[in-house]
């Protein structure tokens, strides 16, 4: 079985991009070391070709190289944080309606030139004061991914939802991460968990 891991820095996790089995350092690696103790009789293929920075029209540009040609049997996609966090700082201005037309052109590639399960994860903001401006574009674009998990995702995993969930009972704001968008190993341990908690039944289905 074939799991590609697709998306931004959050995915890339400073992976070794001469070795697409090479997972990095964060959710991703997590998940599959976890996954192949569970299932130690499965024959698992693991493949990380998320890239940093990567907004939706980036990942759709290299869509068919990075993902459709590996037909995986399982394909996860986290991606959207840039598309945000670039308006502010690198003044590419993505609007809500480029972005939507975006990200359901990479879903319905995926739906349509692959027979892989599609994860969707949720892009996420923890602490962070300086970004009172990505907070301000989540409440538009949150809904945005929502409603195209429902019309193409097989699993969706809230990951603002479950952060937000997390940080009541946590009292140090940056357990997770230094800057509300990278994790640490503490934000990386709590997203593989959720993968592997979505990604177990499809497995299993499979």
């Amino acid at each position: 079985m074939r799991i590609l891991f697709q998306g931004d820095s959050i995915t890339d996790a400073g992976r070794d991009k001469r070795n697409y089995h090479e997972l990095g350092h964060g959710y991703a690696n997590y998940a599959a070391e976890k996954l192949r103790v569970a299932y130690p009789d499965a024959e698992l293929e693991f493949i990380n070709l998320g890239i940093a920075g990567n907004r939706t029209s980036q990942l759709f540009d290299r869509l068919y190289a990075d993902a459709i040609k590996f037909q995986p049997d399982v394909v996860s996609v986290m991606v959207g944080i840039n598309d945000m966090w670039h308006r502010h700082t690198h003044k590419i201005l993505t609007s809500d309606e480029q972005f939507a037309l975006n990200y359901r052109s990479i879903l319905n590639r995926l739906k349509h030139e692959t027979g892989a399960k599609i994860v969707m994860i949720a892009p996420y903001l923890l602490d962070a004061e300086d970004k009172e401006e990505i907070r301000e574009d989540m409440k538009t674009i949150l809904p945005i991914i929502r409603d195209l998990a429902k019309e193409f995702a097989d699993v969706y995993i809230p990951l603002d939802e479950r952060f937000a969930e997390a940080l009541k009972t946590q009292p140090e704001p940056k357990y997770y991460s230094a800057d509300g968008i990278h994790p640490n190993a503490n934000g990386a341990a709590f997203i593989g968990e959720l993968y592997i908690e979505a990604v177990k039944p499809l497995i299993e289905s499979l």
